[in-house]
């Protein structure tokens, strides 16, 4: 994954989307080109032309933080987006032997986090590392999910799931919203970390077989899940509305636990409930019934 072009593309994108009016900048007759000049994002960042076309030519190394600041406030970057910047800027200038470590590592899930996802029956519950993969999930968790485990081809990956298989598109009630923050959240980690080879080999999968993702990516959007609230249509106990919280661990790992719970007295509680029962029961969460391709499908949408 090369960062001097997604650091061009994401200056550009960024440039493009805001008016001189936004920006507080008079303007004379017709404009050309969408949003505003290099010169005018210079002029509010405070650094010359001909430094900040560097910078949009994708060469971020060396840059100090005073600079990027201004930059992000010349481009009215959000917090994540400020956050973005900053990785490729740390990314343009890599410590020695970064690069090996940053491919070596393998963040497994510690027993004692393995221990507190299983000791919340009542809630689905599973662990999610910066790639969208579910590395492990308690019993309620997997019986949620049953369709994106079913699918082998998905590799317990959530964003597999949500662009690959039809399913997802019923799953998610929101699947359009579901499906920007998903790619926001790949794009802020391509950013933390461009020379991740199953971050790159998942990116071109779903490039090549997803026409929605791949437009999708190019947007250069980026997301951090946090809290929301879900809208699922599970196969077996139909609607759901369930408030997500996501809990980064307090170490090097980049994995977080991912739990939805219901509102108290909802129908939400009463379906999980359900779920559960029907889960304990048959001890085969992955096999719930579900209109899922097992091909794993092509997504042309």
């Amino acid at each position: 994954m090369d960062n001097r072009d997604a650091v061009s593309a994401f200056l550009r994108s960024r440039r493009d989307r805001i008016t001189p009016e936004q920006a507080g900048l008079p303007t004379y007759g017709q404009r050309r080109v969408p949003g505003l000049r290099r010169g005018e994002i210079a002029t509010l960042a405070g650094v010359s032309v001909e430094y900040y076309t560097r910078l949009e030519r994708g060469n971020l190394r060396g840059v100090s933080d005073g600079v990027l600041d201004a930059l992000a406030h010349a481009l009215r970057l959000d917090d994540t987006e400020r956050m973005y910047l900053y990785d490729l800027a740390r990314a343009a200038a890599p410590a020695p032997g970064a690069r090996t470590r940053q491919r070596a590592v393998r963040p497994t899930v510690r027993p004692a986090v393995a221990r507190i996802v299983e000791g919340m029956p009542d809630l689905p519950a599973y662990v999610m590392n910066n790639r969208l993969d579910t590395l492990t999930a308690n019993s309620l968790g997997r019986a949620l999910y049953s369709e994106m485990y079913a699918d082998r081809s998905c590799g317990g990956n959530v964003a597999r799931f949500a662009f690959l298989n039809p399913a997802a598109r019923r799953f998610y009630t929101d699947w359009e919203r579901m499906a920007r923050f998903a790619v926001g959240a790949l794009r802020v980690e391509a950013g933390r970390k461009p020379h991740d080879r199953e971050l790159t080999h998942l990116i071109g999968e779903l490039s090549t077989r997803s026409d929605t993702f791949r437009v999708l990516w190019g947007s250069h959007d980026v997301h951090v899940f946090r809290d929301s609230t879900k809208r699922l249509s599970h196969p077996l106990v139909g609607d759901l509305e369930l408030d997500q919280e996501t809990m980064s661990l307090p170490d090097e790992s980049g994995l977080s636990v991912v739990v939805y719970s219901p509102a108290p007295g909802s129908a939400a509680e009463d379906a999980l409930r359900l779920l559960a029962s029907w889960s304990a029961t048959t001890g085969r969460e992955q096999d719930a019934p579900s209109t899922i391709s097992r091909s794993g499908g092509e997504d042309r949408g």
